[in-house]
Protein backbone atom coordinates (compact mmCIF):
# COMPACT_ATOMS: atom_id res chain seq x y z
CA UNK A 1 0.00 0.00 0.00
CA UNK A 2 3.25 2.19 -0.16
CA UNK A 3 1.41 3.97 -3.29
CA UNK A 4 -1.63 5.39 -1.00
CA UNK A 5 -1.44 8.68 -0.25
CA UNK A 6 -2.44 10.06 2.92
CA UNK A 7 -2.79 13.76 4.08
CA UNK A 8 -2.30 14.66 7.92
CA UNK A 9 -3.18 17.88 9.40
CA UNK A 10 -1.78 18.94 12.41
CA UNK A 11 0.00 22.75 13.96
CA UNK A 12 1.85 20.62 16.37
CA UNK A 13 5.23 18.94 14.93
CA UNK A 14 5.31 16.38 17.63
CA UNK A 15 1.90 15.13 16.26
CA UNK A 16 2.61 15.18 13.00
CA UNK A 17 6.28 13.06 13.53
CA UNK A 18 4.07 10.47 15.46
CA UNK A 19 1.85 9.97 12.50
CA UNK A 20 4.85 9.92 11.08
CA UNK A 21 6.40 7.06 12.73
CA UNK A 22 2.79 4.99 12.92
CA UNK A 23 2.13 5.41 9.27
CA UNK A 24 5.00 6.01 7.24
CA UNK A 25 6.36 1.90 6.67
CA UNK A 26 2.90 1.75 4.50
CA UNK A 27 1.86 4.52 3.14
CA UNK A 28 3.03 7.76 1.08
CA UNK A 29 2.19 10.85 3.65
CA UNK A 30 1.87 14.46 2.52
CA UNK A 31 1.45 17.15 5.71
CA UNK A 32 0.10 20.75 6.33
CA UNK A 33 -0.18 22.66 9.76
CA UNK A 34 -3.20 24.32 8.91
CA UNK A 35 -6.85 24.22 7.85
CA UNK A 36 -6.00 26.53 4.60
CA UNK A 37 -2.95 24.41 3.97
CA UNK A 38 -5.10 21.62 4.18
CA UNK A 39 -7.10 22.46 0.81
CA UNK A 40 -3.98 23.55 -0.81
CA UNK A 41 -2.24 20.33 -0.50
CA UNK A 42 -5.72 18.38 -0.61
CA UNK A 43 -6.19 19.96 -4.21
CA UNK A 44 -2.22 19.40 -5.22
CA UNK A 45 -2.16 15.62 -4.16
CA UNK A 46 -5.59 14.37 -4.24
CA UNK A 47 -4.71 11.96 -0.96
CA UNK A 48 -7.12 8.90 -0.67
CA UNK A 49 -7.57 9.84 3.20
CA UNK A 50 -6.98 13.18 5.36
CA UNK A 51 -6.51 13.08 9.58
CA UNK A 52 -6.78 16.30 10.37
CA UNK A 53 -6.71 17.88 14.05
CA UNK A 54 -9.23 20.29 14.89
CA UNK A 55 -7.65 22.65 17.36
CA UNK A 56 -5.45 25.21 14.69
CA UNK A 57 -4.61 28.73 13.74
CA UNK A 58 -6.67 30.18 11.06
CA UNK A 59 -8.89 27.85 9.75
CA UNK A 60 -9.48 24.98 12.26
CA UNK A 61 -10.68 21.15 11.30
CA UNK A 62 -13.93 21.60 11.37
CA UNK A 63 -13.92 24.81 8.89
CA UNK A 64 -11.60 23.15 6.32
CA UNK A 65 -13.59 19.98 6.26
CA UNK A 66 -16.33 22.11 5.58
CA UNK A 67 -14.63 23.57 2.53
CA UNK A 68 -13.34 20.51 1.61
CA UNK A 69 -16.97 18.85 1.06
CA UNK A 70 -18.35 21.98 -0.49
CA UNK A 71 -15.54 21.45 -3.34
CA UNK A 72 -16.69 18.61 -5.75
CA UNK A 73 -13.44 17.76 -7.00
CA UNK A 74 -12.68 17.03 -3.13
CA UNK A 75 -15.48 16.27 -1.77
CA UNK A 76 -15.09 12.07 -1.83
CA UNK A 77 -11.82 12.63 0.27
CA UNK A 78 -12.91 11.09 3.39
CA UNK A 79 -11.46 13.07 6.63
CA UNK A 80 -11.13 11.32 10.20
CA UNK A 81 -11.15 14.02 12.70
CA UNK A 82 -7.28 13.31 15.28
CA UNK A 83 -7.96 15.65 18.29
CA UNK A 84 -7.69 15.96 22.22
CA UNK A 85 -11.61 17.09 21.99
CA UNK A 86 -13.34 13.99 23.40
CA UNK A 87 -16.41 15.35 24.28
CA UNK A 88 -20.04 14.05 23.07
CA UNK A 89 -20.76 17.26 21.19
CA UNK A 90 -17.25 18.00 19.31
CA UNK A 91 -17.35 14.58 18.03
CA UNK A 92 -21.07 15.23 16.69
CA UNK A 93 -20.04 18.47 14.69
CA UNK A 94 -17.50 16.54 13.81
CA UNK A 95 -19.69 14.49 12.00
CA UNK A 96 -22.12 17.51 10.89
CA UNK A 97 -19.09 19.03 9.19
CA UNK A 98 -17.99 15.58 7.11
CA UNK A 99 -16.16 13.91 8.81
CA UNK A 100 -16.64 9.66 8.53
CA UNK A 101 -14.26 9.25 11.72
CA UNK A 102 -12.99 10.72 15.35
CA UNK A 103 -9.65 9.03 16.71
CA UNK A 104 -8.82 10.94 20.38
CA UNK A 105 -5.71 12.13 21.62
CA UNK A 106 -3.47 10.24 22.58
CA UNK A 107 -3.58 8.05 19.82
CA UNK A 108 -2.76 4.58 19.94
CA UNK A 109 -0.99 3.00 16.83
CA UNK A 110 -2.63 -0.17 16.83
CA UNK A 111 -5.91 1.91 16.51
CA UNK A 112 -5.00 4.53 14.33
CA UNK A 113 -3.64 1.81 11.41
CA UNK A 114 -7.08 -0.08 11.74
CA UNK A 115 -9.20 2.94 11.66
CA UNK A 116 -7.05 4.03 8.82
CA UNK A 117 -7.33 0.60 6.84
CA UNK A 118 -10.45 0.33 7.35
CA UNK A 119 -11.86 3.55 6.03
CA UNK A 120 -9.34 3.00 2.56
CA UNK A 121 -10.99 -0.58 2.61
CA UNK A 122 -14.25 1.73 1.97
CA UNK A 123 -12.74 3.90 -0.17
CA UNK A 124 -11.93 1.26 -2.40
CA UNK A 125 -15.10 -0.38 -2.59
CA UNK A 126 -16.44 3.34 -3.69
CA UNK A 127 -14.05 3.20 -6.65
CA UNK A 128 -15.19 0.19 -7.96
CA UNK A 129 -18.59 1.35 -7.68
CA UNK A 130 -17.83 4.16 -9.70
CA UNK A 131 -15.64 2.30 -12.04
CA UNK A 132 -18.69 -0.43 -12.55
CA UNK A 133 -20.92 2.28 -13.12
CA UNK A 134 -18.99 4.06 -15.60
CA UNK A 135 -18.15 0.38 -17.34
CA UNK A 136 -21.77 -0.28 -17.37
CA UNK A 137 -22.16 3.40 -19.21
CA UNK A 138 -19.46 2.22 -21.52
CA UNK A 139 -21.49 -0.80 -22.63
CA UNK A 140 -24.79 1.17 -22.99
CA UNK A 141 -23.19 3.69 -24.83
CA UNK A 142 -21.65 1.27 -27.35
CA UNK A 143 -25.11 0.46 -28.41
CA UNK A 144 -26.54 3.77 -28.80
CA UNK A 145 -23.80 5.04 -30.50
CA UNK A 146 -25.06 4.60 -33.75
CA UNK A 147 -28.20 7.26 -33.12
CA UNK A 148 -26.85 8.88 -30.40
CA UNK A 149 -23.13 8.94 -30.92
CA UNK A 150 -22.33 11.41 -27.17
CA UNK A 151 -23.64 8.49 -24.95
CA UNK A 152 -25.55 11.09 -22.93
CA UNK A 153 -29.00 9.50 -22.98
CA UNK A 154 -28.09 6.22 -21.66
CA UNK A 155 -26.81 8.72 -18.76
CA UNK A 156 -29.53 11.07 -18.61
CA UNK A 157 -32.03 8.44 -18.76
CA UNK A 158 -30.72 6.34 -16.42
CA UNK A 159 -30.64 9.27 -13.66
CA UNK A 160 -34.41 9.97 -14.59
CA UNK A 161 -35.01 6.38 -13.33
CA UNK A 162 -32.96 6.79 -10.56
CA UNK A 163 -34.82 9.91 -9.70
CA UNK A 164 -38.48 8.81 -10.04
CA UNK A 165 -37.49 5.21 -8.05
CA UNK A 166 -36.50 7.26 -5.26
CA UNK A 167 -39.41 8.87 -5.50
CA UNK A 168 -42.31 6.45 -5.74
CA UNK A 169 -40.18 5.41 -2.36
CA UNK A 170 -37.99 2.75 -3.21
CA UNK A 171 -35.13 1.89 -0.92
CA UNK A 172 -31.78 3.38 -1.77
CA UNK A 173 -30.33 -0.31 -2.86
CA UNK A 174 -32.75 -0.89 -5.68
CA UNK A 175 -32.64 2.62 -6.54
CA UNK A 176 -28.90 2.08 -7.08
CA UNK A 177 -29.73 -1.08 -9.14
CA UNK A 178 -31.60 1.17 -11.48
CA UNK A 179 -28.99 3.61 -11.85
CA UNK A 180 -26.66 1.13 -12.49
CA UNK A 181 -29.09 -1.70 -14.69
CA UNK A 182 -30.93 1.34 -16.71
CA UNK A 183 -27.96 2.21 -18.95
CA UNK A 184 -28.05 -1.29 -20.49
CA UNK A 185 -31.63 -1.26 -21.66
CA UNK A 186 -31.20 -1.45 -25.23
CA UNK A 187 -28.47 -3.57 -25.86
CA UNK A 188 -29.96 -5.04 -28.01
CA UNK A 189 -29.48 -2.40 -30.46
CA UNK A 190 -26.18 -4.16 -31.40
CA UNK A 191 -28.08 -6.70 -32.83
CA UNK A 192 -30.11 -4.49 -35.28
CA UNK A 193 -28.94 -3.36 -38.76
CA UNK A 194 -28.05 0.09 -39.75
CA UNK A 195 -30.67 0.52 -42.59
CA UNK A 196 -33.16 0.04 -39.89
CA UNK A 197 -31.72 1.89 -36.60
CA UNK A 198 -30.58 4.78 -38.95
CA UNK A 199 -33.27 4.78 -41.31
CA UNK A 200 -34.40 8.71 -42.00
CA UNK A 201 -38.53 7.98 -41.57
CA UNK A 202 -40.51 5.30 -40.50
CA UNK A 203 -40.06 1.88 -40.23
CA UNK A 204 -42.39 -0.63 -42.47
CA UNK A 205 -43.73 -3.54 -41.04
CA UNK A 206 -40.88 -5.81 -41.74
CA UNK A 207 -38.43 -3.29 -40.63
CA UNK A 208 -40.61 -3.21 -37.11
CA UNK A 209 -40.12 -6.83 -37.18
CA UNK A 210 -36.66 -7.11 -37.00
CA UNK A 211 -36.58 -3.53 -34.47
CA UNK A 212 -38.84 -5.29 -32.12
CA UNK A 213 -36.27 -8.17 -31.55
CA UNK A 214 -33.76 -5.85 -29.91
CA UNK A 215 -35.40 -6.42 -26.05
CA UNK A 216 -34.78 -10.50 -26.44
CA UNK A 217 -31.46 -9.84 -28.13
CA UNK A 218 -30.53 -7.32 -25.43
CA UNK A 219 -31.49 -9.77 -22.42
CA UNK A 220 -29.87 -12.78 -23.86
CA UNK A 221 -26.49 -10.65 -24.14
CA UNK A 222 -26.79 -10.09 -20.62
CA UNK A 223 -27.99 -13.49 -19.91
CA UNK A 224 -29.18 -14.97 -16.54
CA UNK A 225 -26.81 -14.65 -13.76
CA UNK A 226 -27.03 -14.42 -9.90
CA UNK A 227 -26.09 -10.82 -9.75
CA UNK A 228 -29.19 -8.30 -8.58
CA UNK A 229 -27.71 -5.89 -11.11
CA UNK A 230 -27.54 -8.61 -13.93
CA UNK A 231 -30.62 -9.94 -13.31
CA UNK A 232 -32.58 -6.28 -12.88
CA UNK A 233 -30.71 -5.10 -16.18
CA UNK A 234 -31.96 -8.24 -18.37
CA UNK A 235 -35.80 -7.49 -17.24
CA UNK A 236 -35.17 -3.60 -17.81
CA UNK A 237 -34.00 -5.05 -21.36
CA UNK A 238 -36.74 -7.03 -22.20
CA UNK A 239 -39.48 -4.90 -20.64
CA UNK A 240 -38.84 -1.60 -21.21
CA UNK A 241 -40.92 -1.17 -24.48
CA UNK A 242 -44.20 -2.99 -22.83
CA UNK A 243 -47.10 -0.72 -22.56
CA UNK A 244 -49.38 -0.51 -19.16
CA UNK A 245 -52.43 -0.84 -21.46
CA UNK A 246 -50.52 -4.53 -23.20
CA UNK A 247 -49.71 -2.56 -26.69
CA UNK A 248 -46.17 -3.29 -26.14
CA UNK A 249 -43.39 -5.45 -27.24
CA UNK A 250 -41.74 -7.98 -27.10
CA UNK A 251 -44.22 -9.78 -25.17
CA UNK A 252 -47.17 -7.58 -25.32
CA UNK A 253 -46.98 -7.42 -20.89
CA UNK A 254 -50.19 -5.48 -19.29
CA UNK A 255 -50.16 -3.13 -16.47
CA UNK A 256 -48.04 -4.57 -13.08
CA UNK A 257 -47.17 -7.85 -15.23
CA UNK A 258 -44.65 -5.39 -16.60
CA UNK A 259 -42.16 -5.68 -13.48
CA UNK A 260 -41.24 -2.13 -12.22
CA UNK A 261 -37.64 -1.36 -13.36
CA UNK A 262 -39.54 -1.77 -17.19
CA UNK A 263 -42.29 0.53 -16.28
CA UNK A 264 -40.28 3.06 -14.41
CA UNK A 265 -37.38 2.96 -17.60
CA UNK A 266 -39.50 3.03 -20.00
CA UNK A 267 -40.75 6.54 -18.78
CA UNK A 268 -37.42 7.93 -18.51
CA UNK A 269 -36.31 6.36 -22.06
CA UNK A 270 -39.55 7.83 -23.73
CA UNK A 271 -38.90 10.89 -22.52
CA UNK A 272 -35.22 11.51 -23.00
CA UNK A 273 -35.72 9.87 -26.85
CA UNK A 274 -38.75 12.25 -27.15
CA UNK A 275 -36.67 15.84 -26.02
CA UNK A 276 -33.86 14.91 -28.20
CA UNK A 277 -32.59 15.06 -31.72
CA UNK A 278 -32.73 11.32 -33.35
CA UNK A 279 -31.81 10.42 -37.06
CA UNK A 280 -35.83 9.99 -37.80
CA UNK A 281 -37.31 13.18 -35.69
CA UNK A 282 -36.10 16.41 -34.41
CA UNK A 283 -36.35 16.99 -30.64
CA UNK A 284 -39.38 18.34 -29.10
CA UNK A 285 -39.88 20.81 -26.29
CA UNK A 286 -39.93 19.76 -23.06
CA UNK A 287 -43.24 20.88 -22.09
CA UNK A 288 -44.58 18.90 -25.23
CA UNK A 289 -42.98 15.59 -23.72
CA UNK A 290 -44.33 16.06 -20.34
CA UNK A 291 -47.94 16.67 -21.72
CA UNK A 292 -47.60 13.55 -23.54
CA UNK A 293 -46.32 11.84 -20.61
CA UNK A 294 -50.04 13.10 -19.00
CA UNK A 295 -51.74 12.19 -21.45
CA UNK A 296 -50.62 8.86 -21.62
CA UNK A 297 -50.90 7.80 -18.19
CA UNK A 298 -52.56 4.31 -18.14
CA UNK A 299 -51.64 4.32 -21.95
CA UNK A 300 -48.30 3.78 -22.44
CA UNK A 301 -47.45 4.68 -18.48
CA UNK A 302 -47.90 3.33 -15.30
CA UNK A 303 -51.00 5.94 -14.18
CA UNK A 304 -49.27 5.74 -10.84
CA UNK A 305 -45.64 6.44 -12.02
CA UNK A 306 -47.08 9.31 -14.69
CA UNK A 307 -47.71 11.74 -12.38
CA UNK A 308 -44.46 11.13 -10.00
CA UNK A 309 -42.25 11.56 -12.87
CA UNK A 310 -44.61 14.76 -13.84
CA UNK A 311 -43.69 16.20 -9.86
CA UNK A 312 -40.09 15.89 -10.36
CA UNK A 313 -40.08 18.32 -13.13
CA UNK A 314 -37.65 20.87 -11.47
CA UNK A 315 -35.08 17.83 -10.91
CA UNK A 316 -35.68 16.50 -14.72
CA UNK A 317 -34.52 19.61 -15.94
CA UNK A 318 -31.11 19.52 -13.84
CA UNK A 319 -30.28 16.55 -15.14
CA UNK A 320 -30.91 17.42 -19.19
CA UNK A 321 -29.08 20.51 -18.12
CA UNK A 322 -26.07 18.50 -16.00
CA UNK A 323 -25.97 15.88 -19.37
CA UNK A 324 -26.38 17.86 -22.61
CA UNK A 325 -26.17 16.84 -26.07
CA UNK A 326 -22.81 17.14 -27.66
CA UNK A 327 -22.80 19.10 -31.04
Amino acid sequence: MQGIKILVVDDEPQNLQLMRQILSSDYRLVFATDGQKALEVAAKHRPALILMDIMMPNMDGYQACRKLKSDPELSDIPVIFVTAMGEIDDETEGFDAGGVDYITKPVKAPLVRKRVLTHLSLVHVQELEKTRLLIIQRLGRAAEFKDNETGRHVIRMSHYSNLLAEKIGRPKNWCDLMLQAAPMHDLGKIGIPDNILLKQGPLDEEEWKIMRRHPKIGSDIIGDHNSALLKMAAEIAMTHHEKWNGQGYPRRLKATDIPLSGRITALADVFDALVTDRPYKKAWPVEKAFELIQTEAGGHFDPDLAPAFLNCRESILQIKQKWPEIS
